[in-house]
């Protein structure tokens, strides 16, 4: 499908997505996680771009990270001080792993972009004054990026930005939905890169090419065979030859509790006199991370619900080695799947290192076992 090989190519090529971008005469702000507002930054005329790591060895990092840090964090420091992030023109650091805020305090010192933002969301999103706090630190973001662009953010720039974001949200859902109903008519690894690369391109341009992709996905019908529907949960998985060593194993992704992938998209920005407020709600009421609070359960609770909305034979846990939110969280999700009954499995990956032959050997047995 030409539509879907757009942004395979635009994973590859990041830096060819950048420079076309520039052409344009927009700068561009990096952000490392699925809190960042983008919708704030679109509207301030820059394009957001979500940071991976190039996977390239980790050599001048070593000097500001400690080894314990994930591979991600120490990735993409590694990219910016070797010059690979060069077409950055300013990064956005939301509050979230102890790792990702150290990282950018080095950031900062360096002095490297021209922009530069802490954002620092509540945790804590159950509380009265949570939704206080949120409005009150995306409008000093708000402000931020106003002496940045040099002109007023107005509500018509926040209601296109918003209409731009809601669009691409529906149709990644949809998307979601299509693979759950039939699982196989995408492949795992294109099914990552559609969303990855929806993080990286142009926004306009990916909210023409997202419904093409829904219209053709819709008339595919269901494979023959059918592998066991799996359900993937963790931090990010920016490594597609994961997905294809499950397919090849006899699974198939019907669903994912990832930040590169349904919780990035999840939950709409309602229509509101007040766009700030209704963004505001947006981050408080989406699928949360392990990064934030809403109540004891939640995350146990949206887990279950996932494998049994989308008929989950099993759930794959894929935890990125040395990230402690996550790494945290994995027991008590545990507890609730085996409660319920549900087959779970947890798999330890780095994003420099990754033993695929492992891999495929643990996932044909976790697939044979259920």
């Amino acid at each position: 499908m030409k539509e879907i090989d757009i942004f395979k190519d635009a994973v590859k090529d990041v830096s060819a997505i950048a420079a076309g971008i520039k052409k344009k005469q927009n700068k561009i702000i990096g952000y490392l996680c699925s809190y960042a507002p983008e919708e704030l930054i679109y509207a301030a005329g820059f394009h957001p771009m979500r940071l991976f790591s190039s996977k390239s060895d980790i050599v001048l990092a070593e000097n500001h990270l400690q080894a314990y840090c994930c591979s991600m964090v120490r990735g993409v420091l590694e990219d910016s001080l070797s010059g690979r992030l060069d077409f950055l023109d300013g990064t956005v650091f939301p509050h979230t792993c102890d790792s990702i805020q150290r990282m950018s305090d080095i950031w900062r010192m360096k002095g490297k972009y021209d922009f530069f933002a802490d954002v620092v969301l509540p945790v804590k999103l159950n509380t009265p004054s949570a939704r206080t706090y949120m409005m009150d630190v995306l409008n000093k973001f708000k402000n931020e990026l106003e002496t940045a662009a040099g002109k007023e953010i107005t509500d018509a720039d926040l209601q296109a930005s918003i209409k731009t974001f809601n669009l691409i949200r529906k149709n990644l859902s949809e998307i979601y939905g299509l693979q759950s109903q039939k699982p196989g008519i995408i492949k795992g690894a294109d099914l990552s890169a559609i969303v990855k690369g929806s993080m990286i391109m142009d926004r306009d341009e990916v909210a023409e090419l997202l419904p093409a992709i829904v219209d053709r996905l819709k008339r595919v019908t269901t494979p023959g065979k059918i592998g066991k529907r799996i359900v993937v949960s963790g931090s990010i998985c920016d490594s597609p030859d994961i997905y294809t060593a499950l397919e090849a194993s006899g699974g198939v992704i019907v669903g994912d509790d990832l930040c590169t992938g349904q919780r990035w998209f999840d939950g709409e920005i309602l229509d509101d006199k007040n766009p700030m407020a209704a963004i505001a709600n947006r981050y408080i009421d989406r699928m949360i991370c392990p990064a934030k609070h809403i109540s004891p359960t939640a995350r146990g609770e949206n887990i279950i619900s996932l494998a049994k909305k989308n008929r989950a034979d099993g759930v794959i846990f894929i935890l990125f080695k040395f990230c402690d939110p996550h790494a945290f969280d994995y027991p008590f999700l545990k507890e609730f799947l085996d409660r319920e009954g549900i087959k779970n499995l947890l798999v330890e990956i780095d994003d420099q290192q990754q033993n695929l032959g492992q891999l495929s050997t643990r996932f044909e047995t976790f697939v044979h076992m259920i």
